[in-house]
């Protein structure tokens, strides 16, 4: 199911109705959101993206600035940096968005190492030739694209490079965002935050967990009779593996030699 992003402070929203008849539920389907806000379900947590393979659906581009500001848009495709507000004791890793307008959508260009930014407007962060930015564009090309290159120094953020081979800076007191630093330095360092659900080592481990969980229970019915504990050990490893159903077979055969030995 669906929901929206939701930020520190919401309130939660009522649960609707039911549509009572074919031409409620066809005006609530025409109603649908259809930007950013409503493109998020499940674990809607955020995380620090560790490495360029991280990054992907939406995100959030940690300034180094005092305040503390991200890349942001206004519906208009003005581009600005957005002083954050749910953050700990001032650490950047820690992060997250009061405001859709401080979230991107990140998609990788397939064959390459080149990422672009879509806005909560559905057009996409530009870099044009002097390093202003804007978000005006609905299809990408080179001034939509950008390279995330780790930090040498710093684990865990990025120096995000644009088409021109220049690096996304901002000033040091976040009022203005450039795209044309020749070289990586402290003030061209973002981190970026992410979807915990987007994140591939955290979305495994889930997927793990969730083929862990199982009960002896389910196990028993599944096989049709009283396991022992040696058999749900097996069976549990075997739904980790990927090779339950074998496993399963192997269980019930067994089970019919034991009652006719």
């Amino acid at each position: 199911m669906v929901k929206p992003l939701a930020f520190k402070g919401d309130k939660k929203a009522k649960k609707r109705k039911a549509p009572s008849s074919q031409a409620d539920e066809q005006l609530l389907t025409e109603n649908k959101p259809k930007d950013i806000a409503s493109a998020f379900q499940e674990d809607d947590s955020w995380v620090t993206a560790d490495s360029p393979s991280d990054i992907n659906g939406p995100i959030v581009i940690v300034l180094r600035s005092t305040p503390l500001t991200c890349i942001a848009c206004d519906a208009g495709g003005k581009v600005f940096a957005s002083e954050l507000e749910n953050i700990l004791e001032g650490d950047p890793a820690t992060a997250e968005p009061h405001d859709v307008r401080q979230v991107w959508i990140a998609s990788r260009i397939a064959g390459t190492d080149n990422i672009g930014f879509k806005g909560h407007h559905q057009r996409y962060l530009s870099c044009d030739s002097i390093g202003k930015f804007s978000a005006r564009t609905e299809a990408m090309s080179p001034e939509e694209s950008f390279i995330c290159i780790p930090s040498p120094d710093t684990p865990g953020t990025f120096s995000i490079q644009t088409a021109r081979e220049r690096f996304i800076s901002v000033t040091e007191d976040g009022t203005e965002i450039h795209g044309d630093a020749d070289c990586i330095s402290f003030n061209t360092t973002v981190h970026v935050r992410m979807q915990a659900r987007f994140k591939p080592k955290l979305k495994a481990s889930k997927e793990l967990k969730a083929k862990e969980k199982v009960s002896r229970k389910e196990l028993e019915e599944t096989v049709g009779r009283r396991l022992d504990d040696d058999e749900v050990r097996k069976l549990k490893k075997a739904r980790v593996q990927g090779d339950y159903h074998e496993a399963v077979l192997d269980v019930r055969v067994k089970g019919k030699h034991d009652k006719y030995s």
